[in-house]
């Protein structure tokens, strides 16, 4: 299969070789301001990758040419933080064509419904397959350019959702030859809700904010960062993205037991579960603060996730609070600023009912 990855971070690069180690023809594209990893991946003629998956494979194209990566492309996988999921969107639009299976991998909150906004499109037109996955399927890093070390590559634990729904059997059937383990999603709303990092990410960076600014982020995010108190914090954010779904009639696990079944954990607890979990075993953490930990999973998947709540009269105290203190640390609005909220994902219209049925 002809596959284009757009974004080359961490995540663009671990698909893109995992893509291509199955044998399929991987194109990647980044915008002109992130030169490194596909400069690097162009001049050495593909990737290199140490851990779960090893091995230097080629991949066909990689630069800035967003028509070169997407030429002949039968599936499309967009692979950034959610503050590029608009961006990239817009980019592709005059290079697309009707029919296409575009995932954004991983949604961070109803990325496929801001990828069809973008283009202009309602939430139930067909002219693209347009989907998202709960979460990327790799704890992968780059650790030079065009060079990255896997982690962990997910089993299970990850699922797809197209909207329209009617299209999750299309790119589930896409996708399921690299991600044997990949289930189809009831909706995009239960691989939206699904999404942990804003569970996590923004607790453990908030209670550890003096030791990343003291030691540049020389610590392990997990082992060191999560300890029972922590684990408190991660348990209450848990428990409202639960009664979101409740109300909303979505099925989706807790945190821990999610991580459990994508084999990251072995204890379903909000501390130790974290703490000694050997699929997070030697993750850094960040560097300084202001790091996609706060800027993407605070100020765009907890404050969609907190404005989804007001719309359907479900209250989120401690996300709001989590909100409130990042803004502060972070000399920002991260509400204020609306990045990704119910409006920009083209729902701020509908009911609970009619959100049920999307």
């Amino acid at each position: 299969m002809n596959v284009a990855v757009l974004g080359s971070g961490n995540g663009g690069c671990g698909v893109a070789f995992d893509w291509a180690q199955q044998g399929h023809q991987v194109g990647i594209f980044d915008f002109e301001e992130f030169p490194t990893n596909v400069a690097a991946i162009a001049a050495q003629g593909g990737i290199r990758s140490s851990g779960q998956l090893e091995g230097s494979e080629e991949i066909r194209y990689a630069g800035h040419d967003i028509a070169q990566a997407l030429d002949g492309a039968e599936l499309i996988l967009a692979v950034s933080p959610a503050f590029a999921t608009a961006r990239i969107a817009a980019a592709a639009q005059l290079h697309l064509r009707p029919g296409q299976n575009i995932v954004v991998c991983p949604g961070s909150c109803a990325g496929s419904l801001v990828f069809k906004t973008t283009l202009g499109l309602a939430p139930d037109d067909g002219t693209y397959n347009i989907g998202e996955t709960s979460t990327l399927p790799y704890a992968v890093r780059v650790t030079g350019p065009g060079e990255i070390r896997v982690f962990l590559k997910l089993e299970a634990g990850l699922s797809v959702a197209a909207v329209p729904r009617c299209g999750t059997e299309e790119l589930h059937a896409a996708l399921h030859d690299v991600y044997p383990g990949l289930t189809a999603a009831a909706s995009v709303l239960q691989t939206t809700l699904q999404n942990g990092n804003p569970v996590i990410h923004p607790a453990v960076t908030l209670l550890n904010a003096a030791l990343i600014e003291r030691t540049g982020g020389s610590f392990d995010f997990y082992e060191d960062g999560v300890t029972e108190s922590v684990g408190r914090l991660i348990e209450g954010v848990d428990s409202e993205r639960l009664a979101l779904a409740a109300a909303l009639g979505v099925t989706v696990l807790s945190d821990p037991a999610m991580g459990v079944l994508q084999g990251y954990m072995v204890e379903e607890n909000y501390s130790t579960g974290y703490s000694a979990a050997p699929g997070f075993r030697g993750i850094k953490a960040q560097s300084r603060l202001d790091n996609r930990y706060l800027t993407e999973d605070v100020g765009y998947g907890m404050v969609f996730l907190s404005d989804l709540g007001r719309q359907i009269g479900v209250p989120t105290p401690v996300m709001d609070a989590i909100i409130e203190v990042a803004s502060v640390l972070m000399a920002r609005d991260f509400r204020g600023e609306q990045k990704r909220t119910m409006a920009t994902a083209g729902l701020a219209d509908l009911t609970r009912e009619q959100l049920s049925a999307i």
